[in-house]
C-alpha cells in the first residue's frame, strides 16, 4: 500500500503540525528497523557462505568442486562438473526469486536465500586453494569497510542516484560479456580493465541499492511483521548481499595473495 498524507483533520495548524511530526517520525522510525533486518539477513547470509565455503575447501569436499592446478603464477583450480553446477545454481536462485518474489510465501522466500547463499558458498571455495588465508581475511576487511561507508553514503546522500543507476547496469552488462569474451582470449589486461571496472560498478551500486531500498520503504511504508515486509527485506538483502559478493571478489584480484607452487 502506498503510503500518502495523513488524511486525519485536526483543528488548528498546531495539531496538524503535531500529526504530521508524529506520522514523520514512526516512518523513520519503521525504516530504521527495515534497513536493520535488511543488514542483519545480508550480514547471516554472508556469514552462511563463508562457513560453507570453508567447510568445503578444507575437507574432502573440496576434491568434488574443483582440481588444484600448478601455473607459473601460482596454484590454480579447475571446476569439475559438480564445481560448473555450484558456479551457475547462484544464478538460478536469484532469477526465481527475482521472478517470482509476489507469487512466493514468505518462508519460501527465506528458504531460498538460504539455498542461495550456501551455493555461493560451495562456488566460491576454490578461493582457498588459490589465495593465502591471510589475504582472504583482509580483502574482505577492506570490502566490509568499502561497503559500510558506500552504503552509508546512499543512505544519507540527498543526490538523486537514478540516473547513476542506469549507466551502472549497462557497464554491468558490458563487463559480462567482455568477462565471457576474455574466457576465450585469456588477456591479463582486459582481466585487469575488468577488474577496476568491477570494483568501480559494485561500489556504486551499493550505494545505488541502499538508496533504492529507502525510497523504496518511503514510498510503500511495508506493515511491520506482514509477509510483504518479510519478502521485501530478504530480497533487498540479497541485491546488498550480490554487490558485496562481486566488490570482494573483484578486490581479490589486486589484494589476494596466491599460494605458492610446493
Amino acid at each position: 500500500m502506498a503510503f500518502g498524507p495523513d488524511t486525519r483533520y485536526t483543528t488548528g495548524a498546531t495539531g496538524w503540525g503535531r500529526t504530521a511530526a508524529a506520522d514523520a517520525a514512526a516512518v523513520d522510525a519503521g525504516l530504521r528497523s527495515y534497513m536493520l533486518r535488511v543488514y542483519n539477513w545480508m550480514s547471516s547470509g554472508l556469514l552462511l557462505t563463508a562457513i560453507v565455503s570453508y567447510v568445503i575447501a578444507n575437507t574432502e569436499l573440496a576434491s568434488l568442486f574443483y582440481n588444484v592446478v600448478r601455473t607459473p603464477r601460482g596454484l590454480a583450480t579447475q571446476p569439475t562438473i559438480l564445481g560448473f553446477v555450484a558456479m551457475f545454481a547462484p544464478l538460478a536462485f536469484v532469477m526465481v526469486l527475482s521472478f517470482g518474489i509476489n507469487r512466493l510465501s514468505k518462508a519460501a522466500t527465506q528458504a531460498l536465500f538460504w539455498a542461495f547463499c550456501a551455493a555461493m558458498g560451495a562456488s566460491m571455495a576454490n578461493i582457498f586453494a588459490v589465495y593465502t588465508g591471510t589475504s582472504i581475511a583482509t580483502t574482505f576487511i577492506t570490502t566490509a569497510g568499502m561497503f559500510a561507508a558506500t552504503s552509508l553514503y546512499g543512505y544519507t546522500t540527498k543526490t538523486d542516484l537514478t540516473r547513476m543507476g542506469s549507466f551502472l547496469m549497462m557497464g554491468l552488462i558490458g563487463i559480462l560479456i567482455a568477462g565471457l569474451v576474455n574466457m576465450f582470449v585469456g588477456s591479463g589486461m582486459l582481466a585487469f580493465i575488468i577488474s577496476v571496472l568491477g570494483v568501480v560498478i559494485f561500489t556504486g551500486l551499493t550505494a545505488y541499492d541502499t538508496q533504492r531500498i529507502k525510497a523504496d520503504y518511503i514510498e510503500y511504508a511495508y506493515a511491520e511483521g506482514t509477509d510483504e515486509a518479510g519478502k521485501r527485506s530478504v530480497f533487498d538483502a540479497l541485491g546488498l548481499y550480490l554487490n558485496f559478493i562481486n566488490l570482494f571478489q573483484f578486490l581479490l584480484q589486486f589484494l589476494g595473495v596466491r599460494q605458492q607452487n610446493d
